[in-house]
């Protein structure tokens, strides 16, 4: 993994040098070849320029996290910031302080770029893809616009790219763009999206054919997230308002037309800076750009407000998906993907400060302060991980147990044997380069390094 980052005043003008760390990866871990052949970043990289885990939190606590810092990325709320909550999770720091405390907050630039597209495009120039398609991509805006991005994926350069894109849209729509910085407050959305009046909201949700953008209504409260389940105002609800909860979640779980009906609401989450504006935001162009007719939308509105028994049965619809989710993941969840389960106690956290703070070969001495079964079983793993040479005899042989479950338990159907396949698969790709070979080479050579003896 590569972190890269750069402070910036309110202007966005860097302040100091930036941050560009690379961090080990774990003898318990396969790199994804996909992405590494994106990257460039060989898993032997990170092991030789990288640090810890353990050292790359406390660097990321000491020199990132710092007060009133705006944590901004490109994509960064359904992606990067999850790495970072799980990533502080197993090495014993609170996964959320960082996006809240000492007035700290977190923005996303993709929603900001895509509503910009959508409703005020004037001054900037916006590309589509190899299909025609209407794409936001951070490589292809950077190059229609001439904006530096000298090495897509790059952390270090993505972030620059960023910062110019961020500039380009200050400039050319600065109310817009104020706006949306403003409104990454979730009080602030929870305020517009309550008021039982249309609004329009821009996700990776919706169709790129109308630019990410929609009019959509709050129909009921998420019964399990700070949030509400909004519906697509351009879809007349009537063919709805006789389905069953089992029907609904059917509709809603769709993807297909052909399959049949599907049902035009998602979950709005507060806290995810989603990009809202209200309705009187749309000008003539923009109607006409996103082939929105604010009648029909006004029309839906009042035919959705009189189901009366819809966002029950829209709520029964919820918890239906929800347990089948739930049934998805089950099998798959590991200790270190168990961060949602609960929040972590006072008395815990207290413990998760002796731990950070702790001789390496003191570690084992912790565990039974723990109350939380979480932390109790990411202890060892954590000392394994970050600490290998204090392991002690029995430690080890637990730690090989466990990376052996983990990879090759399966044989044919194993992480690792997964993971080979997939190298060749990629190293039959025609006209591979030089450093593309010498990549594949590196991946095969690591898995062929960790391959972890039966026990």
């Amino acid at each position: 993994m590569q972190f890269g980052g750069q402070r910036t005043d309110s202007n966005l003008e860097p302040i100091g040098e930036p941050d560009n760390v690379y961090i080990k990866i774990t003898p318990d871990v396969l790199p994804d070849p996909g992405a590494a052949l994106v990257t460039g970043i060989t898993p032997q990289k990170t092991l030789s320029d990288g640090l810890s885990e353990a050292d790359f939190t406390a660097y990321f606590q000491d020199k990132i996290f710092k007060p009133s810092t705006i944590f901004v990325g490109y994509n960064n709320i359904r992606f990067d910031d999850e790495f970072v909550r799980h990533l502080l999770y197993r090495n014993f720091y609170d996964a959320y302080e960082w996006q809240w405390q000492d007035g700290c907050s977190r923005w996303d630039l993709l929603d900001v770029a895509r509503m910009t597209r959508a409703l005020r495009p004037e001054g900037i120039k916006w590309p589509f893809n190899s299909e025609g398609k209407p794409s936001n991509q951070l490589g292809l805006l950077s190059s229609i616009n001439t904006l530096d991005h000298q090495n897509a994926h790059d952390a270090l350069s993505d972030v620059q790219a960023t910062i110019a894109l961020a500039r380009l849209i200050r400039t050319k729509q600065p109310k817009l763009f104020n706006y949306l910085l403003e409104m990454r407050d979730k009080k602030q959305i929870a305020e517009l999206v309550k008021t039982s009046q249309p609004f329009i909201y821009t996700s990776g949700k919706y169709s790129s054919d109308f630019e990410k953008t929609t009019a959509v209504i709050a129909v009921v409260d998420h019964p399990t997230r700070a949030g509400a389940i909004v519906y697509d105002l351009r879809y007349d609800p009537t063919p709805f308002s006789r389905l069953s909860a089992s029907q609904l979640a059917a509709a809603w779980y769709r993807r297909d037309p052909e399959e049949g009906i599907i049902l035009p609401v998602k979950s709005l989450q507060y806290n995810r800076c989603p990009a809202v504006a209200p309705l009187s935001v749309m000008d003539k162009s923009s109607q006409t750009r996103l082939k929105i007719d604010l009648k029909i939308i006004k029309d839906n509105a009042i035919k959705l407000a009189k189901l009366k028994d819809f966002p029950a049965r829209l709520l029964e619809a919820q918890k239906m998906l929800d347990k089948k989710q739930k049934q998805l993941f089950a099998d798959e969840r590991d200790i270190d993907n168990q961060l949602y389960d609960n929040f972590i106690s006072g008395p815990d956290k207290q413990v998760m400060r002796l731990v950070r703070t702790s001789r390496p070969d003191g570690l084992s001495d912790l565990k039974d302060k723990f109350k939380d079964t979480r932390l109790k079983a990411m202890l060892p793993l954590y000392k394994a991980r970050n600490y290998p040479t204090y392991l002690t005899q029995p430690e080890r042989q637990d730690w090989e147990e466990y990376c052996f479950n983990k990879l090759a338990s399966g044989e044919a159907k194993s992480r690792l044997s997964s993971y080979f396949e997939y190298i060749d698969q990629l190293q039959k790709q025609p006209r591979l380069g030089k450093e593309q070979k010498y990549l594949f080479e590196e991946l095969q050579l690591y898995g062929e390094s960790i391959l972890p003896t039966p026990v």
